[in-house]
């Protein structure tokens, strides 16, 4: 028997009520936020990075299909790492359902790692994946948002991550940015997110956080380091760590 408070059917619905206050206050400011998000100004790419992926080298404009905006996942996966981050890969697990309603909201979607594409084509055929992922080894991509850093800050210890000062805990860090590429093929990068701002990115914690028993991240890390795997490693119990390094 749990022993959370139980009251009666009238005491609960009052209880809820005060909450549905609090939530409806929390939804206004959530659209509110959302607005000051497309206010923000746009800085143009002068870069024309290369990517690698299943149909060979592509430049920046070919991740957009066509399309008037893109949203990149910037997915942990080293050069020398065997598979990708488990904590990305459940923000992973999330998009080839959103997929086709993005593609007809003029948006396409890519994911892109620093690992070469030889060793993330295996992974995401093992992990059942359509969305289309690119290698962006040998280029300044994930350099240039944030996402990577160098040997130099590694040994230093010192980098900026999440737009201010960090420790790197690996030389990959994931995030999520969003791109709009004009009628005349110019593109601009309009937002960035990281650390906890990918969670917005993971429908499974909107289901948590309506569980009864919440998240329950109460191990060391308390976060999803305590609990994630790659989804097909939960039967067995085996997996990696989450977020911050994948097997190596």
């Amino acid at each position: 028997m749990t022993d959370h408070v139980v009251v009666s059917r009238e005491e609960w619905l009052a209880a809820r009520k005060v909450l549905l206050e609090r939530e409806k206050t929390h939804t206004r400011e959530r659209d509110a936020l959302s607005a000051a998000r497309l206010a923000l100004p746009w800085v143009h790419i002068g870069k024309d990075y290369v990517f690698e992926g299943a149909e060979g080298c592509v430049g920046f404009s070919d991740l957009f299909q066509g399309r008037s905006q893109l949203i990149v996942q910037h997915f942990m996966f080293g050069p020398d790492w065997d598979e990708g981050c488990p904590g990305c890969s459940l923000t992973a697990d999330h998009v080839d359902g959103a997929r086709r309603h993005l593609e007809h909201r003029d948006v396409s979607f890519a994911a892109v790692s620093r690992a070469p594409w030889s060793r993330i084509a295996p992974f995401r055929e093992r992990m059942g994946w359509g969305f289309r992922w690119f290698s962006s080894y040998g280029s300044t991509f994930n350099f240039d948002f944030g996402v990577s850093f160098t040997p130099e800050e590694m040994v230093r210890g010192q980098a900026t991550y999440n737009y201010g000062p960090c420790t790197p805990e690996a030389e990959e860090h994931g995030g999520t940015s969003a791109f709009f590429r004009d009628h005349d093929g110019t593109i601009f990068h309009t937002y960035s997110t990281y650390a906890r701002g990918d969670e917005s990115m993971m429908g499974v914690y909107a289901y948590l956080d309506i569980a009864p028993l919440g998240r329950n991240e109460t191990g060391p890390r308390g976060d999803l380091g305590d609990w994630v795997r790659h989804h097909d490693r939960y039967e067995d119990g085996a997996g990696g760590h989450a977020c911050c390094g994948g097997s190596r």
